[in-house]
């Protein structure tokens, strides 16, 4: 990457961070997209000073010859965009290319959940999974909290200890763009909460006795680069949670328990603005895709189940 474009997208992403909260997760995602771009770009030798309208179409049409997928390619448009307006803003550009660049149209896809009997068969297999009692009694928590809040897995795994002191009734999550937001708990998380706690504090307290540790900010403590569970290793823990409870593999991951955390709510009666409250979406439209999940499952189940719908229409 030439340093002209190195400093652009390093200044970027440090204004990502620092002024609207972004992730590394999503930081990373940016910095991923525009490396493509200025390495398509060096064959044509244009600064991001002095590029065209043109060069970011070529660019995209590159992209659509490469085979990518429609999502991949506005994803990577949108990162173009958000790199071009910046650097309006800053005054290194005095027009926007790429502002009115309309990115390949996606067929919306709805988000793929879970059965409540999957969930409880979930919740029943983490008491099961793990090589001692503390993993167990960890895995259960995470898991009882994971349905019960919705959280995203990133938020989860990052809980500070602080937040679960006290058997609350509410917990505080910090979510993205470091927005918090308080959702309650269930009976059953509140226990599995209680029961985790009281046995990583007397673990912790050991480990201070013995080998002078110093106490963890966090919930979920583990010897991580980060101080916490990864995402990564959760993300293994649910699969051997699926496999035990007999639902594929496949089907089970982190965000699917967010997708039935939302789904579940609706179909038992909960609005849509206390749905979109509990899951942190900043715009409403988000959440309204939890409608169009719950109308498919009521459509498949009339067409399956209605006597009607069974009869031989010849």
């Amino acid at each position: 990457m030439n340093a002209d474009h190195a400093r652009w997208i390093s200044s970027f992403l440090d204004a990502q961070a620092a002024e609207l909260g972004a992730s590394d997760n999503t930081r990373m995602a940016y910095g991923r997209d525009l490396k493509a771009f200025s390495e398509f770009l060096e064959t044509r030798a244009p600064r991001f000073e002095t590029l065209s309208r043109e060069d970011i179409e070529s660019y995209l049409i590159d992209c659509d010859a490469q085979g990518l997928a429609a999502s991949t390619r506005a994803r990577r448009l949108s990162s173009i965009k958000q790199l071009f307006r910046f650097a309006y803003e800053e005054g290194w550009r005095d027009d926007n290319p790429a502002l009115k660049i309309r990115g390949p149209g996606q067929a919306k896809s709805l988000p793929k959940t879970l059965t409540e009997a999957q969930v409880e068969a979930l919740l029943g297999a983490a008491r099961e999974v793990g090589r001692s009692d503390a993993e167990q009694l960890r895995n259960t928590c995470m898991m009882e909290l994971l349905y019960a809040t919705g959280m995203r897995v990133s938020e989860l795994v990052s809980l500070p200890v602080s937040a679960a002191r006290g058997e609350p009734q509410l917990l505080l999550i910090r979510g993205k763009g470091d927005k918090d937001r308080l959702v309650p708990l269930s009976n059953e998380a509140r226990i599995a909460l209680s029961d985790w706690l009281e046995h990583r504090d007397a673990d912790e307290e050991a480990a201070r006795l013995e080998k002078g540790a110093k106490p963890s900010l966090f919930l979920f403590p583990s010897g991580s680069s980060v101080g916490h569970l990864t995402r990564h290793r959760f993300y293994g823990i649910i699969k051997q949670i699926a496999v035990k409870a007999g639902v594929s593999p496949s089907d089970v991951t982190p965000h699917r328990l967010r997708h039935a955390f939302a789904t579940h709510l609706l179909a038992n009666g909960a609005d849509l603005r206390s749905i979109q409250a509990l899951l942190g979406h900043a715009d409403l439209a988000t959440t309204e895709i939890y409608t169009h999940v719950l109308e498919e499952r009521l459509r498949e189940l009339v067409f399956t189940h209605h006597p009607l719908a069974k009869k031989d229409p010849s």
